[in-house]
């Protein structure tokens, strides 16, 4: 008994001491794990790696960054980790999908957390998703969907380009074939090119734009609509989906779904985190994104940088999980259908 008595004495003052640490005395020699949801080579991790070689410049201490990744449920495997099982000290921190935050309102056995109790960081991006279909189909609008079939890649079950055009297909009548289980959009688009699957409905329009341009060059592909919940300045004449609804009711189930789009590369480390570590994290991912170095590598990577703030993307959170019931159950019908 007083062996443990003991024992509970030291860890206690352990604890003590970590919680009067300043952030730099933490940080100091330590390192920052960001955990990427999904395998390497896909966007989300080229925005870690670019943020990870950087960031530690801003940072109390100037910790060193190091990628792991864990793929797996559309990025619910790394969230899940980070809300169960990371480390509550501000050395792990993680950027999933966009829409992994508000798998828990759409009843996802797998998704154990709330999105509003993660402490968000920031985004590196808004994501203005586009669908897209080979130019040798001849489908080049969302009208000729209606009226033929359009095979198009996806990844998981919840991903935005497995869940748009199925709900494009019940809501709008489309002809949408959905072929899931593609790794990374560059997998997706790497199908097209062999002609397994004709189209993609869930691609970011950075991606084709900075690191696809030939596509465009060359008129390979057609741009059906936007996933976003305003448009682009670039695509100014492509419809919105939620545009091509038929009633109000439609629109908003949609303007529902879309929202994580306003996430983009959502960061964010685990809650119980201490507030005066958030702080700084966040303080240095809004430095980091402005840095010229990091900008410059960004534009070499293809990478488009727009700064969502973590408290923005906490107020979107709290608006989203607030949205009417009836409209999260027609949402949650939408995605459970096959």
């Amino acid at each position: 008994m007083i062996h443990l008595l003991r024992a509970f004495l030291i860890n206690l003052a352990a604890m003590s001491c970590a919680l009067a640490q300043t952030p730099a005395e933490f940080w100091q020699g330590k390192q920052i794990r960001i955990i990427v949801g999904f395998q390497a080579g896909g966007s989300s991790g080229i925005y870690a790696e670019a943020l990870g070689r950087h960031m530690g410049r801003y940072m109390p201490g100037n910790p060193a960054f190091i990628n792991q990744y864990m793929p797996g449920g559309g990025g619910l495997i790394a969230a899940n980790h980070i809300a169960s099982r990371a480390a509550k000290d501000g050395t792990e921190i993680a950027i999933t999908s966009r829409t992994a935050a508000v798998e828990p309102l759409f009843g996802n056995p797998q998704a154990k957390f709330d999105g509003r109790q993660f402490n968000w960081i920031g985004s590196a991006n808004i994501e203005n998703s586009i669908c897209v279909a080979n130019s040798s189909t001849g489908i080049a609008s969302f009208a000729d969907v209606k009226q033929r079939e359009l095979i198009v890649g996806g990844s998981g079950a919840d991903a935005i380009d497995v869940i748009m055009p199925r709900a494009a297909n019940s809501l709008m009548g489309s002809k949408f074939k959905i072929v899931p289980g593609y790794n990374t959009s560059n997998d997706v688009l790497l199908a097209m090119e062999r002609s397994e699957v004709s189209g993609f409905c869930g691609v970011g329009w950075t991606l084709i734009k900075l690191r696809k341009p030939e596509l465009l060059a060359q008129k390979k592909i057609n741009i059906l609509f936007q996933m976003a919940l305003k448009k682009h300045e670039d695509l100014q004449d492509v419809p919105l989906i939620q545009d091509l609804a038929s009633n109000d009711d439609d629109r908003r189930v949609l303007e529902f779904m879309l929202a994580p789009q306003d996430m983009g590369r959502p960061f964010f480390a685990p809650a119980g985190v201490p507030e005066d570590r958030v702080k700084a994290l966040r303080d240095a991912f809004a430095a980091t994104l402005k840095d010229a170095q990091f900008l410059k590598e960004a534009e070499k990577s293809g990478l488009e940088i727009q700064l969502v703030t973590g408290q923005d993307i906490h107020t979107l959170l709290e608006k989203t999980y607030a949205t009417a019931p009836n409209l999260i159950e027609r949402a949650k019908a939408l995605v459970a259908q096959k």
